[in-house]
């Protein structure tokens, strides 16, 4: 297999964005469940932190696999979006779109600003160098304290804010790049694009609930801290 022919071409670049999209599509859902484990309380969300921390290098195997899929995917949009450009320099005059929504028009954009909240969120929960005053708290059993980490950061507005948005972002982002990757792959068809279509905007609206679930019940206080 020639990747350097694969990933000089458009359709291999395309090719290259719809993998590493559905990749981390599947990430992004496995992440959603073990953060709500918060709402089972302390020990559940210390111990399966502890629990993934305690696979050592293949946890690091792992985050180096997704940042990856992150900058192939990065990579390979921002390419995609300058050959559109170059195609059509000058626009299009009285252009009208279709069959396009405000998702599929924002996806650069909707994707650099997720971006930019992933850079911080690895700094504030996983490196743990913006908020080392609450950062590094352990709890009864001696281990890494989680649950108070994610309880009092987001008792911060600021933060919780930045979050739910972040969220809305990401969702948007996903809701139109579900059903593009699987056409790109040839999964879905002019026939069966309209019900995977459906299916990412579900699936996408399941994950920002799931997801801004955490920091509403924070913030109203239905999550109190163990600390």
């Amino acid at each position: 297999m020639n990747w350097q022919s694969i990933l000089s071409s458009s359709i291999g670049r395309k090719v290259v964005m719809a993998v590493s999209g559905l990749a981390l599509f599947g990430f992004v859902i496995i992440h959603m469940l073990g953060n709500l484990l918060i709402f089972a309380g302390p020990a559940a969300l210390n111990g399966y932190a502890e629990k993934l921390e305690s696979l050592g290098e293949i946890l690091w195997v792992a985050r180096i696999g997704l940042m990856v899929m992150v900058v192939l995917h990065i990579w390979s949009g921002l390419c995609l979006a300058r050959e559109n450009r170059q195609a059509r320099p000058l626009g299009y005059l009285g252009k009208k779109n279709t069959r396009t929504t405000f998702a599929a028009t924002t996806m650069a954009i909707s994707g650099l600003l997720v971006l930019a909240y992933i850079i911080f969120h690895l700094l504030h929960f996983t490196f743990r160098v913006t908020h080392p005053q609450i950062s590094h708290l352990l709890d009864a059993d001696g281990r890494r304290d989680v649950y108070t980490l994610v309880v009092l950061s987001f008792h911060e507005l600021p933060i919780a804010l930045a979050y739910f948005v972040s969220m809305i972002l990401l969702s948007l982002h996903l809701s139109h790049g579900f059903s593009s990757a699987l056409q790109t792959l040839g999964i879905a068809n002019e026939s069966s694009l309209h019900g995977y279509e459906k299916m990412g905007r579900l699936i996408a609206a399941v994950i920002f609930l799931g997801y801004s679930s955490i920091p509403t019940a924070c913030w109203l206080g239905i999550i109190k801290a163990s600390h």
